[in-house]
């Protein structure tokens, strides 16, 4: 029923309004949170780069709150909304509005998080989720010296979001890295949590990433036994696990290796002082660039540019998506990647 008043709703809009919106493309571009460092970034560029090309931008945070990305949504589509660009909180959650979007031709575009359980999805712009794991596990298999130790190394998983579903793409592509040396021997994980389900932190909590850590210090680590390395998904789980780690009182001249993602200020710096190991760095320019070469493409009646056809699977159909490349940075190339290609200043680093 409320989805019929909506529509009828919508189209007596469209039909009385004054004609403005037609006149120019409008975007609606629906971002998760605030709260996260990168999706104020991701918000920003989107915006401007879609700006500077022409288009009217309606941009929206949801404070991680599914039922306000929902109305927010509901909005755009009312306020004629001719393209949805969306970084989903829940991916399954949007089936209804999105049918909405998809009786009015509405494309839409999901924005570095898959939206699932949909057929009203159009395309898919993120990175190579499981590429980004990969290179995080493979940065522990060489920097602890797995191929050729003798003896073993104590690691412990800090996953991401069960609701996100990059998240299982992240912690797959980094237990695969790392599974030939659990299964050597020469990897040992003293809690024995590797399941995605046990290893997942709701929201990307530093909050929670923090506590489980408290718990796996006081149960596994609190009578000596040394920790060589965290594989955390991101940067938010990362900063929960080294206050953890912190307040425990791990020595900085022996903490462990920390992996991240995002390349968040807090985490660069803490890879300058030697607290991090290194981030994953999704250059968001780069994946705004790409949203807005798809926009362009779809207004001229075109087909976006389109690199995967056969990964990503939303239970319903196997949306086209371009994929872009994620690289790491750690303490020796940071200002290469982010300080000389100005994504953040020197001042901004604390330098």
């Amino acid at each position: 029923m409320r989805r019929s008043l909506f529509v009828l709703l919508l189209v007596m809009i469209l039909v009385i309004g004054t004609g403005v919106a037609a006149a120019q493309t409008r975007v609606g571009v629906a971002m998760p949170t605030q709260s996260l460092q990168r999706w104020n970034q991701d918000g920003a560029y989107m915006k401007q780069m879609l700006e500077e090309a022409g288009y009217v931008v309606d941009l929206q945070y949801a404070n991680n709150d599914v039922g306000l990305q929902v109305s927010q949504l509901e909005t755009m589509i009312l306020n004629g909304a001719d393209i949805l660009v969306i970084a989903s909180i829940d991916g399954s959650a949007l089936g209804t509005v999105l049918e909405i979007a998809q009786d009015m031709g509405i494309p839409v575009i999901a924005y570095d998080r898959l939206i699932m359980e949909t057929d009203a999805v159009t395309y898919y712009a993120t990175f190579d989720n499981y590429m980004v794991g990969t290179i995080q596990g493979q940065y522990l298999v060489d920097a602890l010296g797995l191929e050729t130790l003798e003896g073993s190394v104590n690691i412990e998983i800090t996953g991401g979001s069960p609701d996100d579903n990059n998240a299982r793409y992240f912690y797959q592509g980094a237990y695969d890295a790392i599974e030939p040396y659990i299964k050597a021997g020469k990897v040992i994980i003293p809690s024995g949590q590797v399941e995605f389900e046990q290893i997942a932190t709701l929201a990307w909590s530093s909050e929670r990433a923090q506590a489980r850590m408290d718990n796996l210090i006081a149960a596994h680590y609190s009578d000596g036994t040394p920790l060589h390395a965290v594989l955390c998904s991101n940067d938010s789980t990362a900063i929960g696990v080294t206050n953890a780690l912190i307040n425990a009182g791990f020595d900085d001249d022996e903490f462990p290796l920390i992996t991240g993602q995002d390349c968040d200020i807090a985490n660069v710096k803490n890879i300058i002082a030697g607290r991090q190991a290194m981030s994953i760095f999704k250059d968001t320019r780069m994946l705004a660039a790409q949203v807005v070469k798809m926009i362009e493409a779809i207004v001229n009646g075109e087909e976006p540019e389109i690199n995967d056809t056969t990964t990503y699977d939303n239970n319903v159909k196997i949306v086209p998506t371009y994929l872009c490349p994620p690289v790491f940075a750690d303490i020796n190339n940071f200002e290469e990647l982010l300080i000389e290609s100005g994504y953040y200043t020197r001042e901004q680093l604390g330098l």
